[in-house]
């Protein structure tokens, strides 16, 4: 089980939940949202991978924002359709051999461009509720690699509740996903239980349960989480 901590906003916060580890960070590109991120995403682990999250971002800037952070993995979190994809991923091939060619023509130097090994993952968020019809899934499957489910609710994203976990047990696809919306220290024990499920869950996205205020997350509570539920999987 893998573990997504997103709405990373402070230079020295970010720091410190680096050093714990997680597979993924989160940076929200969204100017409406509290954890919208500005700066500079200070050096970690190569073995995070550093997520962009975006709502109905023009393609451009979504790939200017890959090159400029670094992006291993997009979260897409609006009402993007399937074509939107295609043309996005499209255009990421075509950004990374464009320079990989330019970089054979220059020795390496320190600020080239960056140029990912592995292509860069899709993520495409919907929000759950009561209930959910899976079948507006089915058009996505050959071009995501994950799907994040996160609870319905008036922002995209950072609710701090959760949805009817029940409902996915109607899930009928192989593809695997991240579980996400209002989870925190509390459900523990529930998500353990859902863990030992067949379902495909990938990971656990966290967020805003463990936050002092929005952007700041509080290290040991992660700690805990990361110890109580990450962690005993392997033990």
């Amino acid at each position: 089980m893998k573990l997504k901590v997103c709405g990373m906003k402070y230079v020295e916060n970010i720091q410190q939940v680096a050093e714990l580890q997680p597979d993924y960070l989160g940076f929200i590109f969204y100017e409406k949202s509290k954890r919208n991120f500005e700066g500079i995403i200070p050096e970690f682990s190569n073995s995070i991978k550093k997520t962009g999250v975006f709502v109905n971002e023009y393609i451009e800037i979504v790939i200017s924002l890959v090159e400029e952070y670094r992006l291993d993995a997009i979260q897409l979190h609006g009402d993007e359709t399937v074509a939107y994809i295609k043309e996005l991923k499209c255009q990421l091939e075509s950004s990374r051999e464009l320079k990989i060619e330019e970089n054979k023509q220059i020795k390496k130097k320190k600020n080239q461009h960056y140029i990912s090994k592995n292509d860069v993952e899709v993520i495409k968020v919907f929000g759950i509720k009561d209930e959910f019809n899976f079948d507006v899934l089915k058009p996505y499957l050959e071009v995501v690699d994950y799907f994040l489910f996160d609870t319905k609710g008036k922002e995209r994203g950072g609710n701090g509740t959760k949805f009817d976990w029940s409902v996915l047990e109607k899930y009928p696809f192989d593809t695997p996903f991240f579980l996400s919306g209002g989870i925190g220290l509390e459900d523990v024990e529930e998500v353990k239980k859902i863990m030992k499920s067949n379902l495909p869950i990938y990971a656990l996205d966290v967020n805003s349960k463990f936050e002092s205020k929005p952007g700041v997350k509080r290290i040991e509570d992660l700690k805990e989480f990361k110890e109580s539920v990450i962690s005993s999987e392997t033990k």
